[in-house]
């Protein structure tokens, strides 16, 4: 387990860059993708204060050529290459021209050929675009087989990708530049034009229904060939996990519950599961408790050792040997903790995206929604406005990172007002839109927590009171307090 410091900042251990002095500074404020093409078809140079030098983007065309040749040549050739390129990879126009009418004829289930191809753009009144037909045979004639198109477009795909990131570069230049709004903003958004160049991502991801369900089709085929086996991200829970599957990515899970009855207890169950015993990079964000009281109540969960033994001092022989056996499987675990005071939901987007490229994050948990900040420069109009933002940002760090993310949230006082003081989603505090942008709510209730007879001592209600993806449920599982773990009732 990765008990550190509190994590530091995602660019710390990035160089101080050279500073773009005001006589290079473009005064067109950047170009666009076809006046880069232009620029770089026409050999033109960019003026640097005075001195001449040519700065073409990065590209290969030999390979952009060889690639479109050993699709004219095989339709083995086309499926290999339609896996890695997109038209927008290719660096000169006429060819993700080209591209795209051979995916097109290639779709139709048609040969695609410098003839046949010739003809499509005819049809749509762009064969001079590209140079005519002759050109069309001249790409085949640059390429001796189609065998090694799949190999070219990984180059073409790696110029396209360095592209990306000189101009990711240059709008971040001008982000410095015009020193626009609040520092911590323009340094999230510079960090998400990084992100999103590692990411390959483009601002093209509609896609038609028919390019959608065959990937689903294939998620559930491949379901069915797990026999079983789950899915998503592992709770330690067997009921709850057999009604969820697990958590999956892009969710956002809200366990939700009045002070003291053990959510803080709930996520850190989660998160061992995912982490200790499933090996999976998870991080915790606590604005609650310190790293070394979270590392403590890890180890009793663990290792079956009372807390309050270890807070007081009073370890017996055994315990020490339980601890001794747990510990190593404990310290090896991928879990990250981050006890920071007043995080701010930027710096959680940017330490997760950093724990995401390093260290395939699978799992966040945040403790807890209420005591964050939103570190924004624009003031919220109320508390609850502020709240409601978090909220929609952690959701859509959930999408971004394809990662589940648990939000623990305070109830208000409304179950103490019940007769059976059981929870609602209604009861969620200081905003309603919690409940709009979470994909489940889980409700936790412990009837001892208000009446110590109860006859349901050491019992606690998993209140699966929202579910998007699937039915709700009441589960019922016990509270073991002494050793500060959730667990299900067959391990009592």
């Amino acid at each position: 387990m990765s008990i550190s410091e509190p994590l530091d900042d995602p660019w710390a251990d990035s160089g101080p860059s050279d500073r773009l002095p005001a006589s290079r500074r473009r005064p067109d404020g950047g170009r666009g993708r076809d006046e880069q093409h232009d620029r770089g078809r026409d050999n033109a140079s960019w003026d640097g204060g005075g001195s001449s030098f040519e700065r073409v983007p990065p590209q290969d065309l030999d390979a952009e050529q060889s690639v479109l040749g050993g699709m004219l040549l095989s339709k083995d050739a086309i499926a290999d290459v339609v896996e890695i390129l997109k038209g927008h990879d290719f660096y000169k126009p006429a060819h993700e021209t080209i591209y795209q009418a051979i995916l097109d004829v290639y779709a139709k289930g048609e040969p695609a050929d410098p003839i046949t191809i010739a003809a499509e753009l005819t049809k749509r009144g762009e064969i001079n675009k590209v140079g005519g037909a002759a050109y069309l045979h001249s790409l085949v004639q640059t390429v001796p087989t189609a065998a090694n198109a799949e190999y070219y477009a990984e180059i073409v795909h790696e110029r396209a990708v360095l592209r990306r990131l000189v101009e990711a570069g240059t709008r971040i230049t001008q982000m410095g530049y015009a020193a626009d709004g609040d520092v911590d903003e323009i340094v999230n958004s510079a960090q998400a034009e990084i992100y999103a160049v590692t990411e390959q991502r483009t601002s093209e991801d509609y896609l038609p229904l028919g390019d959608i369900m065959e990937g689903a089709l294939d998620e559930i085929e491949a379901i069915g060939s797990r026999s079983g086996e789950m899915t998503g991200v592992p709770t330690g829970f067997t009921d709850f996990d057999s009604l969820t599957n697990g958590l999956h990515p892009g969710q956002m899970i809200v366990i939700a519950a009045r002070p003291a009855m053990g959510k803080s207890t709930l996520a850190l169950d989660f998160a061992r599961a995912a982490a200790i015993k499933h090996n999976l990079p998870s991080v915790i964000f606590s604005l609650e408790m310190g790293r070394n009281e979270i590392a403590m109540r890890l180890l009793s969960a663990e290792a079956r050792v009372a807390l309050h033994h270890m807070r007081s001092g009073t370890m017996t022989d055994e315990d020490w040997t339980r601890l001794a056996r747990r510990m190593p499987d404990v310290s090896a675990a991928p879990l990250y903790i981050d006890d920071s005071p007043n995080l701010s939901m930027m710096e959680i987007r940017a330490k997760c995206r950093r724990l995401k490229q390093r260290n395939d994050l699978k799992l966040v948990v945040i403790d807890y929604l209420q005591l964050m900040q939103s570190g924004g420069s624009k003031r919220a109009e109320s508390r609850q406005q502020e709240v409601s933002d978090m909220s929609r940002n952690l959701k859509l760090l959930a999408k971004e990172l394809e990662i589940p993310v648990i939000a623990l949230s305070q109830l208000n006082r409304g179950p103490e007002q019940r007769t059976d003081k059981k929870p609602m989603v209604s009861d969620l505090r200081e905003s309603g839109s919690i409940e709009q942008d979470a994909d489940m709510v889980i409700l936790l209730h412990r009837e001892d927590a208000y009446e110590k007879e109860s006859p349901r001592a050491g019992e606690a209600d998993l209140i699966v009171a929202k579910h998007r993806n699937g039915p709700t449920a009441t589960i019922t599982v016990a509270f073991q307090g002494h050793y500060s773990r959730f667990v299900d009732m067959a391990q009592t």
